[in-house]
């Protein structure tokens, strides 16, 4: 299970293991640590609706109201591992970090791929 505890109900997305790397994408972004705080806040607030949109893709009934979603989390994944690869272009975060940041990002966008189709 993806939820945060075993004494947590089990909602659709904690069934959704694009969720569960979607909320590693929020942590591995806060731990970053970039410097420069629009960056910061843009990077931070893309991993967050990744995690809420995969969420709300999860939870819809409609095959185009997940799809929607999903394809939303999908640009949100990106632009939290943009925001993080720029952030590290000028020096306000590691290049370990921005790595880490794109490889949990691809995996997202991966696992949500063949779910937008």
């Amino acid at each position: 299970m993806n939820s945060p505890d075993s004494n947590f109900p089990l909602l659709p997305h904690h069934k959704l293991l694009a969720f569960g790397v979607a909320r590693e994408l929020v942590v591995a972004v806060h731990e970053a640590h970039l410097r420069g705080a629009h960056l910061r806040d843009q990077a931070l607030r893309a991993a967050k609706s990744c995690a809420l949109n995969c969420a709300e893709g999860a939870a819809r009934v409609s095959r185009a109201d997940k799809a929607r979603a999903f394809a939303i989390a999908r640009g949100e994944a990106a632009e939290a591992a943009a925001a993080v690869e720029i952030a590290a272009l000028c020096g306000e975060a590691s290049a370990e970090s921005a790595l880490a940041v794109a490889r949990l990002a691809d995996r997202v966008v991966a696992m949500l791929t063949p779910l937008v189709r």
